[in-house]
C-alpha cells in the first residue's frame, strides 16, 4: 500500500476542503438555530458542485458521475465530514445502488440523479426492523403486472428533498435451515405517487437541518419497471452496494475529529492557567497525544478498506472495523475537545457541542456499532467452522 497522495488526490482533497470552507462553513451556525436548511441555499450548494466537477463523483464517467476511485471517494468524503452534514448533503452523492438501473430506469432515475436534477433517499428501516432486515413488515405483493406498495419505514435521511426514493419491501418468504426467511425486493418510487406520503420525521439532537422522514405506503401501486435488480434480490442487491455507506461514515467521522482536533490544539497554547499554557500541563499534552494517535489510526484503516476495495480484495471486516472505530473514535475526541476548553466548550459560541450529539448518531445508522463487532467477529470465527 502506497500511503503517499498522488498529486490528483491531493487536489481532491484541497478543492473539496476549500469548497467546504467557502461554501458551508459560513451557513452552519444559522442552520443549527433554525434546523431546516433553505431550499435556495440546498440548490446554490448542489449548483456550485456541479460547477466544479465534483457532483456524482462517486458514480463511473459513463452515467455521467466523476468515476472516482474507492479510496479517492473517501477522501471526498472525509472532507465533507468536516461539515454540516444538513448542508453537505447538497454536495451530490446519489445512492450507488442506482448503478443497478436497467433500460428504461436509467433514463428516468439513474442520468438523472448523476445530472443532479434528480436526488434520491433509500429506506429500508422500519420502527420495528432496523438492524432486524429480517422483522421487516412493508410488504408489497404482485397484482397482475403491477406491485401493490404496503407499510411504513421511518428514520429515512433527506426523503424531505428526495424525488424518488429507494425502497426495500418483503415480497414473500423462503424456507432455510435456520428457518423462514424474508425475500426482499427494491423499488424506485417517485415522489407524489398515488398512496405513497412523505411525512415528517423525528427531532434529533444530531445533524440539525439534515432531515430524518416517516414514509407511509398504503396501497400504492408499482409497475413492474419499478422494480430495481431482480424480484426477490433485494438483500443481495443492497450487499453489494452499501458497503460504501459504512465507509462514508467512518470517513466521515475522521474529517469531524480533524476539525474538532485543529481547533483545539491551538487553545492549548494559547489558554494560560496557573501562569502557564495549558499544554504544558500532562493532563492535557497526554490527551492531545492519544486524540491525534486515535484519529490516524481511524484514517488509516479507512482509507486502507477503500483501497482493498480498489483492488477486489475482500473487505467486510476491514470495512465494518473502520466504521466501528471511527464512530466510537469520533465520541472521546469531542468529548475530550470540550473538556480541553473547559465550561466554553458546552457553549453554542463554539461548535464543539454540536460536534458531540452530531457524533453520537454515527454509532448508530448505517450499522450499530453491535452490528459491525459481529461482522467482525463472524469474519473470524466461520473460517474456523464457528
Amino acid at each position: 500500500m502506497d500511503f503517499g497522495l498522488t498529486d490528483e488526490q491531493e487536489l481532491i482533497v484541497s478543492t473539496v476542503r476549500e469548497f467546504v470552507e467557502n461554501e458551508i462553513y459560513p451557513h452552519e451556525r444559522e442552520i443549527e438555530r433554525n434546523g431546516a436548511v433553505p431550499r435556495d441555499l440546498g440548490r446554490d450548494i448542489a449548483r456550485k458542485c456541479r460547477e466544479i466537477g465534483f457532483y456524482a463523483s462517486n458514480l463511473p464517467e459513463e452515467v455521467g458521475g466523476g468515476g472516482l476511485s474507492h479510496l479517492e471517494f473517501t477522501l471526498v468524503e472525509r472532507e465533507l465530514g468536516r461539515a454540516s452534514q444538513g448542508l453537505a448533503v447538497f454536495f451530490g452523492r446519489p445512492s450507488g445502488i442506482l448503478m443497478a438501473c436497467e433500460g428504461s430506469q436509467r433514463e428516468k432515475y439513474l442520468l438523472p440523479a448523476a445530472k443532479g436534477e434528480k436526488f434520491d433517499a433509500l429506506a429500508m428501516t422500519e420502527p420495528e426492523a432496523g438492524s432486524d432486515v429480517k422483522g421487516m413488515k412493508c410488504t408489497a405483493r404482485q397484482d397482475g403486472g403491477d406491485w401493490v406498495l404496503n407499510g411504513t419505514k421511518h428514520f429515512i435521511s433527506h426523503a424531505d428533498i428526495a424525488d424518488f426514493v429507494i425502497v426495500f419491501a418483503a415480497t414473500g418468504e423462503e424456507e432455510t435451515r435456520r428457518g423462514p426467511k424474508k425475500r426482499i425486493t427494491c423499488f424506485l418510487v417517485d415522489r407524489g405517487i398515488s398512496g405513497f406520503e412523505i411525512a415528517p420525521g423525528y427531532s434529533s439532537i444530531s445533524h440539525r437541518g439534515y432531515q430524518n422522514c416517516i414514509l407511509r405506503f398504503n396501497d400504492c401501486r408499482l409497475s413492474s419497471e419499478q422494480v430495481l435488480g431482480e424480484v426477490h434480490c433485494g438483500f443481495q442487491l443492497a450487499e453489494e452496494w452499501l458497503y460504501a455507506t459504512r465507509i462514508t461514515v467512518a470517513a466521515s467521522c475522521v474529517g469531524r475529529a480533524r476539525r474538532a482536533f485543529e481547533l483545539t490544539l491551538p487553545h492549548a497554547v494559547e489558554r494560560r492557567q496557573f501562569g502557564s499554557q495549558i499544554g504544558k500541563f500532562q493532563g492535557v499534552s497526554f490527551k492531545l497525544a492519544d486524540m491525534i494517535t486515535e484519529i490516524d489510526a481511524a484514517d488509516w484503516l479507512t482509507l486502507a478498506s477503500a483501497w482493498r476495495l480498489d483492488r477486489n480484495l475482500p473487505a467486510d471486516r476491514e470495512i465494518a472495523s473502520a466504521k466501528l472505530y471511527a464512530s466510537e473514535m469520533l465520541a472521546r475526541i469531542t468529548d475530550e475537545c470540550i473538556q480541553i476548553h473547559g465550561g466554553m466548550g458546552l457553549m453554542d459560541d463554539l461548535p464543539f457541542a454540536r460536534f458531540w450529539r452530531d457524533a453520537r448518531v454515527e454509532r448508530i445508522w448505517d450499522g450499530t456499532s453491535e452490528i459491525q463487532r459481529h461482522i467482525i467477529s463472524r469474519s473470524l470465527l466461520r473460517p474456523l467452522g464457528g
